[in-house]
């Protein structure tokens, strides 16, 4: 069969993401089918993909949803108004079923099939469009296939897969794009979660254990990105150091095999093993970004993250200590914050040394969250809710208003300090350092 995969994220910034999730669709396909990839985030407007439809003529068409909002408490933006019109312009076009995927729609999984009505859907890992493929050549019932879903069946949550998964990157024209801005394409080292944080979907998304992918085999992919032109890769991992013996291997297998580009991942601040850091900065990596969230010990507990304020300056220390750029990232707002714990956490904030710190006010309720549920006793959201619109859980002690102010009002003078993602001023610095010909996350010209 010919199967057209789409990448629909549209979002630019801060960075330019490669569609890291269809090289993996694709290798589970080409075997057997002739696959093609069309990345949205290219193209002006819809005629060229209108294009690739009649040129390519597929059987069937892939459409991988990645994010449903920009998670933005302040200036919420939705996408789904952008995959409606994306789903009605393939139908006049193509009668080619239509299979939607990726984690935004592994999240909301029965909305997105009733609001784009589409053919299919495949909850959880893509892989499972070949088992859909086979279903759709055969006639065979595809709702009988785990996390395939229908516009008459109801949603269940497959297990992950438990198959190896694999990589097929080609390094062609859509992968240039993005290494002509930035020169940043991404790596997976593994897939799920062991950590039990209330606010995360990534348990839910892609299982609560860590799967893991060979550290040669990581390293392999690393050099086919190098060789295709990239200037720097991001590990996209929940957690890099989830396992600080697979991440350490994976940083040695880098090294053995001579790759020569600068790397970055995201890190939980749990403190290292010695010379865990030295270990990744000899074998290349540049920045470490720390999914700290708080420095107040109330609130570490109330999102229950597996380390302390002690263990987040330690971690802080190493990194800096092995000659690594480190970012850390802020998350105010959840259960149990009030003045006290978020003064805590900016007088900490203040000790932080040669860093850049991006704080996020207001936490995006998903369901199959810990905290959906703690809303839900509340009273904040009830089980009608369409979660699709979004809704940020609000502290019964402070308000996102109030915290949003304080830390705007602190962080005035502060360059190193940015409130989400940084908005038009990261922005434009980003496009002015690309435009220099730098590469990479950017944020360390921003260290103070």
């Amino acid at each position: 069969m010919k199967v057209l995969l789409i990448s629909a994220n549209t979002v630019r910034t801060p960075y330019y993401v490669y569609p890291l999730g269809l090289d993996y669709v694709t290798a589970a396909l080409s075997s057997r089918h002739i696959v093609r990839i069309a990345d949205i985030n290219i193209m002006k407007g819809m005629d060229p993909l209108i294009s690739i439809i009649n040129d390519f003529v597929p059987d069937v068409i892939g459409l991988s949803l990645r994010n449903i909002d920009n998670v933005d408490s302040h200036d919420t933006k939705s996408f789904i108004p952008i995959y409606r019109n994306l789903v009605e312009a393939i139908r006049r076009h193509s009668t080619a079923a239509i299979v939607l995927g990726g984690s935004g729609f592994t999240i909301f999984p029965k909305k997105l099939m009733d609001i784009l009505k589409a053919d299919y859907g495949i909850i959880g890992e893509g892989e499972r469009l070949s088992l859909l493929l086979d279903a759709i050549e055969t006639g065979g019932n595809a709702a009988a296939i785990p996390g395939v879903i229908t516009g008459a069946s109801s949603e269940a949550v497959p297990a992950p897969l438990d198959t190896e998964f694999h990589r097929k990157f080609d390094g062609g024209a859509h992968a240039h794009y993005y290494i002509a801005r930035g020169g940043m394409l991404n790596l997976q080292t593994k897939r799920g979660c062991c950590y039990t944080c209330i606010y995360c979907t990534y348990p839910f998304i892609e299982g609560a254990e860590f799967r893991l992918i060979p550290a040669d085999e990581v390293a392999d992919t690393a050099l086919a990105l190098e060789r295709a032109g990239a200037k720097y890769f991001f590990i996209t991992d929940s957690v890099f150091n989830g396992s600080y013996q697979h991440s350490a291997e994976v940083a040695r297998a880098f090294k053995k095999k001579g790759l020569s580009i600068p790397w970055g991942a995201f890190f939980a601040p749990t403190k290292p093993p010695d010379d865990y850091y030295r270990v990744m900065h000899d074998a290349g990596m540049t920045h470490a970004e720390f999914g700290t969230e708080s420095l107040s010990g109330p609130m570490l507990a109330a999102y229950r993250k597996p380390f302390s304020i002690n263990d987040v300056f330690a971690a802080h220390a190493a990194a800096l200590d092995a000659g690594l750029y480190a970012a850390h990232y802020i998350l105010l707002g959840g259960p149990g914050e009030n003045r006290d714990t978020l003064d805590e956490t900016l007088r900490n904030a203040e000790r932080l040394e040669k860093t850049v710190i991006f704080f996020f006010c207001g936490i995006r309720i998903y369901p199959n969250t810990r905290i959906y549920d703690i809303a839900l006793k509340e009273g904040q959201i009830s089980k009608s809710d369409d979660l699709l619109e979004p809704v940020f859980y609000q502290s019964r002690s402070i308000s996102s208003e109030e915290i949003y102010r304080i830390v705007a009002d602190l962080a005035k003078g502060k360059e190193n300090w940015f409130i989400g993602t940084g908005g038009s001023r990261a922005a434009r610095l980003i496009s002015r350092l690309h435009k220099q010909g730098h590469t990479g996350p950017l944020w360390e010209h921003m260290i103070r």
